[in-house]
């Protein structure tokens, strides 16, 4: 019985961890990173890569924990939230495979606006680049799907595990870039946008399934 239960655990946490960091999707975001920081120096790029990496965490965390409660008080159901926010996802993904910048997280235009402000660990890259609309509604999702205390707090964990991987991606952005290069992120890119889409379609399907249930 306690083996069972852990590896139930387990298999959630692969399977939440998994779902938050391939929307979070930091590699993918890398290029854009450097892009925003590439006149700045090494501490400053750091102290710009701690202070988006923290804002991003406590939003998705606010989220998670308060997610809920929003969807009741717009009388929004969790399922209704799978649909949109799978339909969402795929847009996405969609972008991701054709290794484009997701107008969902941030447009050429406001990364070109943003090189000449000084706040720009708020936005673009803290809010929506880290933390979108996309993420927000993955963590609401995984936190309204189960009432297991256990379970919620798993999520947590990989909301904040993500976040501290993407806080070592950033801090070694300018490495990374030169290891795997230009093309080795479009290919992550492309696999991220493919891991993305699947999700989407799971998100979609459940929560249309789950809604024809209910009224059936």
């Amino acid at each position: 019985m306690i083996t069972e239960m852990i590896a139930e655990n387990i298999g959630f946490f692969i399977y939440t961890f998994t779902s938050v960091f391939v929307v979070v999707s930091p590699i993918s975001g890398v290029v854009t990173f450097i892009s925003l920081t590439s006149k700045m120096t090494h501490e400053e790029k750091n102290q710009i890569a701690k202070k988006s990496v923290t804002l991003a965490c406590i939003i998705a965390i606010f989220f998670a924990i308060a997610g809920n409660i929003i969807l009741n008080l717009f009388s929004v159901s969790v399922d209704s939230l799978r649909v949109a926010g799978g339909l969402l996802l795929f847009s996405i993904a969609f972008d991701m495979m054709h290794a484009k910048i997701s107008g969902e997280s941030i447009t050429e235009e406001e990364i070109s606006q943003s090189l000449e402000r000084e706040d720009i660990w708020v936005f673009p890259i803290g809010l929506p680049l880290l933390t979108g609309p996309g993420a927000i509604s993955t963590v609401i999702v995984l936190m309204g799907s189960t009432e297991n205390i256990q379970q919620k707090i798993i999520i947590l964990v990989s909301i904040v595990l993500t976040f501290v991987l993407c806080l070592y991606i950033f801090l070694f952005s300018r490495r990374i870039h030169k290891l795997i290069g230009y093309n080795g992120m479009l290919v992550f890119t492309r696999l991220m946008g493919l891991l993305l889409a699947a999700l989407a379609v799971s998100l979609t399907s459940t929560g249309i399934t789950n809604m024809f249930h209910i009224t059936g």
